[in-house]
């Protein structure tokens, strides 16, 4: 499929590369097809975007969580998952969204609503935590981790 995106101009994706996330994501519940954009050869811990296949103008930078805060492991229901099933350690990709102000340095991590992808079904889905407001919060500041990572 082809989408003349805004951010990355023309872009070719193969329809099992689009994720399905038929509840949509926080914000955007009507948008329910996306593509992982990175860099192959970038390292792991990269900002990478979830486009947009719905509306070419949103693509949303997004990181492994584990990469910003390595003790990251929040308690998901299962019944939010069932939609992703069969998922295991194996075939789950986790990932957060990314808010970049005007102020570059005051960027910052949702920890508190990841992406739950499997790779092998293509099927998403964004979970809000309801016990991990405490401990994982939506405005995480991760500017000093992606400096350094330069």
């Amino acid at each position: 499929m082809k989408l003349n995106t805004r951010i990355f101009g023309e872009v070719d994706i193969e329809d099992q590369k689009i994720i399905s996330m038929p509840f949509g994501l926080v914000g955007f519940p009507d948008l329910q097809k996306f593509a992982l954009i990175h860099d192959k050869d970038r390292p792991v811990g990269s900002v990478w975007y979830l486009q947009s296949m719905d509306d070419p103008d949103i693509a949303l930078p997004v990181i492994d969580p584990l990469c910003v805060k390595p003790n990251y492991n929040p308690q998901i229901n299962e019944d939010e998952v069932e939609v992703l099933e069969p998922l295991t350690n194996k075939n789950l990709l986790m990932l957060v969204t990314i808010s970049v102000p005007e102020d570059i340095t005051n960027m910052t991590a949702n920890l508190n609503a990841p992406i739950l992808i499997n790779v092998d079904t293509g099927k998403g889905a964004q979970i809000e935590l309801e016990n991990g407001k405490e401990e994982y919060v939506t405005k995480y500041p991760i500017y000093d981790y992606l400096k350094g990572k330069k």
